[in-house]
């Protein structure tokens, strides 16, 4: 008994990185797409601008630029949200018809947030929207509280880009 007290006390050292690594929490993936009736150029001039996501989100209120430059790498916006709550978001790239950005902080349910937005040649000459991210939820602990949750940060995201994506096709092919 004592051998195998003693051969515990010198494994567990090492199943401790193990142990930890496990409780971390998983990158997640939300990706969700939308046909739209408008030629690709016609519905990438209304995503295009970076400050502009209030002109076809029905969550966001106002969304002001506090660093950099508009559609520049590094441009930060923070968005208000219709209920008040905010979010802070930095641009990562910007180029074609797709932008990436990052979310620095706010009250969304998610952590190591980054996202993608592209605007292709759908079916019958209009166009498909795809918006996807990949994510952790909020709470490091091994056991989130109840709704910071791996399933309550997908169900969130999933929310907030069909949300979007629903809302532009109504902005775009109501012109």
């Amino acid at each position: 008994m004592k051998k195998l007290f003693a051969a515990l006390l010198l494994v567990a050292p090492l199943a401790a990185p193990i142990v930890a690594e496990a409780a971390k929490p998983a990158k997640l993936h939300v990706g969700e797409s939308v046909e739209i009736a408008a030629k690709p150029e016609v519905v990438w001039d209304k995503i295009k601008d970076f400050n502009g996501l209030g002109t076809w989100h029905p969550a966001v209120a106002k969304s002001e630029i506090v660093e950099g430059t508009n559609n520049k790498k590094g441009a930060v916006r923070v968005l208000t949200l219709q209920d008040g709550g905010t979010i802070k978001e930095k641009l990562l790239s910007h180029r074609g018809k797709s932008f990436k950005y990052t979310i620095l902080e706010g009250v969304l349910p998610v952590s190591d947030y980054t996202s993608k937005v592209a605007v292709k040649p759908g079916k019958n000459g209009g166009s498909t929207v795809e918006w996807s991210g990949d994510f952790k939820r909020k709470s490091a602990d091994a056991n989130p509280p109840q709704g910071q949750d791996d399933a309550t940060a997908t169900k969130t995201m999933t929310t907030v880009y069909r949300a979007g994506l629903d809302n532009l096709k109504k902005v775009v092919e109501s012109k």
